[in-house]
């Protein structure tokens, strides 16, 4: 059992406490609260937090981690640029668990990421999320898949167009897009009459196993879009198909701050600390996020590492309140907010009984650039963070 005691605790559950403890027992959060009994009569490592500030282990909801490693050419498994349509990859098969960048997370207090493909390709296949803590894949999952990465706008055009292939235009990708959604349809239509007696099923096609999983509404299907008209364009289709939907990037989603609240369709915002590297980056706001809360758009900040460094995202997230979004709003992206878009709610993003347990201890605010990461828990074990 583990005891972290004296703690300023932000739960972000909806309660601060000033003064609490946490206890952690079977690698699950046991209680946390003010006046939280010690066990005297087991073996506890008991870790006194007098001044620091305790806090659920950090999301990040957007990443390329293991996948784009800072060797960037040998490292490098983002993007499969032979073919815009490739729903059928999995991330899971391109994650080196060894890329350095994941000890640079926990020693931030970063303890879940999702990861996944590129976005040169129009689908470029199946996202992860996991733990930042471990050497064998497998073991650090949490959920596989966590999505079905897709991508709109600039990069499948810049990709692709030189080539004098599809997609060269917007249309092109939006149509491409449809395309693979309706022969999923065909192929779930198939599935299903084959299952009635009605015909022979279809040949196995991995393509359409992946966007049949979208189609079920099994995963989300998660659009990097950055301009606004793309952001558009994917809640239309997304209503086309009924789908579920998660924004990427979303960096105009402040003038359609509106739709994507009437939408229902959450939205994971970033880079934040960024310049305006292309063209559709030239709309970049640190309001973005601030707009989005006041919509009553539930969000998520992410670093899309290796663009900013996963560490850095404590940071990119105290730099919202700079556009006019409160504290407490900013660290919810990067915990609660974070898990509930992924739909891990009942596991990660705050310190409540039953939850897995993963806690960072800071000397001090996490946006505050002097603050130190002191310990970090995944999954109730201690990490070595030196």
């Amino acid at each position: 059992m583990q005891a972290i005691i004296n703690g300023k605790i932000w739960t972000m559950h909806g309660e601060f406490l000033p003064q609490g403890t946490v206890l952690i027992e079977n690698g699950k959060i046991a209680a946390v609260g003010e006046n939280v009994t010690i066990p005297s009569d087991i073996d506890i490592d008991i870790y006194d937090a007098t001044g620091m500030v305790v806090m659920p282990g950090f999301i990040d909801a957007h990443t390329h981690l293991g996948i784009l490693e800072e060797v960037f050419e040998e490292g490098d498994d983002l993007n499969e640029i032979t073919d815009p349509i490739t729903p059928h990859l999995r991330a899971i098969d391109a994650i080196n668990p060894m890329d350095i960048a994941f000890q640079d997370a926990l020693q931030a207090g970063i303890t879940t990421v999702v990861t996944g493909p590129g976005s040169a390709n129009i689908l470029g296949g199946e996202m992860v999320a996991m733990k930042t803590c471990g050497s064998i894949v497998d073991d650090m999952v949490i959920c596989c898949p966590a999505g079905l990465k897709a991508a709109l706008g600039e990069n499948p055009k810049r990709v692709y167009g030189p080539n004098k292939k599809t997609p060269v235009t917007r249309m092109a990708s939006a149509a491409l897009l449809r395309e693979s959604l309706v022969r999923g349809q065909q192929y779930l239509e198939k599935q299903n009459r084959a299952l009635l007696g009605k015909g022979d099923p279809p040949e196995r096609d991995l393509k359409m196993e992946s966007v049949a999983r979208v189609l079920r509404r099994e995963i989300p299907l998660r659009v990097h879009a950055h301009r606004a008209d793309d952001i558009m364009t994917a809640l239309r289709i997304g209503r086309e198909f009924n789908l579920r939907m998660v924004i990427e990037h979303c960096t105009e989603g402040h003038l359609v701050a509106d739709r994507l609240a009437a939408s229902g369709v959450p939205a994971v915002v970033g880079p934040v600390l960024t310049n305006r590297s292309k063209v559709e980056l030239m709309g970049h706001t640190l309001k973005t996020a601030s707009a989005l809360a006041r919509h009553g758009v539930n969000f998520a900040i992410m670093t899309d590492h290796p663009v900013v460094p996963v560490q850095y995202l404590p940071i990119s997230a105290g730099l919202t309140t700079r556009g006019g979004l409160s504290e407490k709003q900013a660290l919810r992206a990067i915990t609660s907010g974070a898990a509930s878009i992924l739909g891990l709610e009942d596991r990660i993003g705050s310190i409540t009984p039953g939850k897995d347990g993963d806690i960072v201890v800071l000397s001090g605010h996490p946006f505050n650039l002097t603050t130190v990461v002191k310990r970090v828990y995944v999954g109730g074990k201690i990490i070595d963070i030196n």
